[in-house]
């Protein structure tokens, strides 16, 4: 593990220690960097990641605050969420309608006769290709979906339409890239990926999209509330 993310999860764990309520301050970057035996170029580089992602902030002439509100976030940060919009863009391989299968049908709430859009595209992060996304998406309620608004944000896109998107349903497992996947990431057939799959959820409880991602790049660090209950009941005591 590099110096920077070392110093960035160690920090996050020390943060996710503290228990008392209040304003609480980081020591200063000379001192971490003597405690962590980095240099202070590292302590910031970890410090601009903290605050990228809301955990810390920096207020010039008064220190490192940490973000009480961050705390009460289970997941803290992605290898995507940490990037900037400018450091991602999307290219559509594919767009076309179809019938939705009877998963599709019972996911969305659709009939046979319904059609849905099904399109391919790939995400660049720094100009490198990551992640090949499959998503679907009812063309009923959103009839008007094209190149354009598949290149840049989908949830831009969604809460344009006055729909409130609730939450996100994620899964993940381990994968091996395939040929056709590997051709267009411009990686090696059998590399390892993450497959995450995701269903977008609206108020209410509808269905908005279903996604299937390969990313060849995908970490993820999550601080998770300890769950008494679901040891117990795992354990067979409930």
């Amino acid at each position: 593990m590099k110096k920077k993310e070392f110093v960035t999860q160690d920090l996050l764990s020390k943060i996710y220690q503290i228990s008392e309520p209040g304003p609480r301050k980081l020591p200063p970057e000379r001192q971490l960097a003597q405690e962590y035996g980095v240099s202070r170029f590292t302590i910031r580089q970890a410090l601009e990641k903290l605050a990228s992602i809301g955990v810390v902030r920096i207020v010039q002439g008064s220190g490192i605050w940490v973000n009480e509100q961050a705390r009460n976030n289970p997941l803290v940060y992605n290898s995507i969420t940490e990037k900037r919009f400018d450091q991602i863009r999307f290219r559509m391989i594919s767009l076309h309608k179809k019938r939705p299968d009877r998963d599709e049908q019972q996911i969305f709430g659709l009939t046979d006769e319904s059609f849905i859009w099904q399109f391919c595209r790939l995400r660049f992060v720094d100009e490198q290709a990551v992640q090949i996304e499959i998503s679907r998406m009812p063309v009923s309620a959103f009839a008007d979906l094209n190149q354009q608004v598949i290149e840049r944000s989908l949830q831009q896109y969604v809460l344009s339409k006055g729909y409130r998107i609730s939450h996100l349903l994620t899964t993940y497992r381990a994968v091996n890239v395939s040929r056709e996947q590997a051709a267009l990431l411009g990686c090696k057939k059998g590399s390892p990926a993450m497959h995450i799959s995701n269903r977008g959820i609206l108020e209410g409880g509808q269905v908005y999209e279903i996604s299937d991602i390969i990313d060849i790049n995908y970490t993820c660090t999550y601080v998770i509330p300890h769950n008494r209950e679901n040891l117990t009941f795992r354990q067979g005591g409930g």
